[in-house]
């Protein structure tokens, strides 16, 4: 995955992070659970608040 794979992510911090509100995360947290994430082979310094934003909202349509 990659940072503009943004459902992909979301889909899968969905899975392994059930007990997380997507809607009350720090982007800096976001940024590291993502850079955890099985599979995300992406540069740690590529993303911004706006790839974060668009991670974060594709999140909370998944647990919607």
């Amino acid at each position: 995955m990659k940072w503009t794979d943004t459902r992909d992510i979301a889909i899968a911090l969905a899975e392994t992070r059930p007990d997380v509100d997507p809607r009350a995360i720090r982007f800096t947290d976001l940024h590291a659970w993502v850079l955890a994430l099985p599979g995300f082979s992406d540069d740690p310094r590529r993303s911004g608040e706006k790839i974060l934003e668009a991670i974060q909202t594709a999140w909370i349509d998944e647990t919607g």
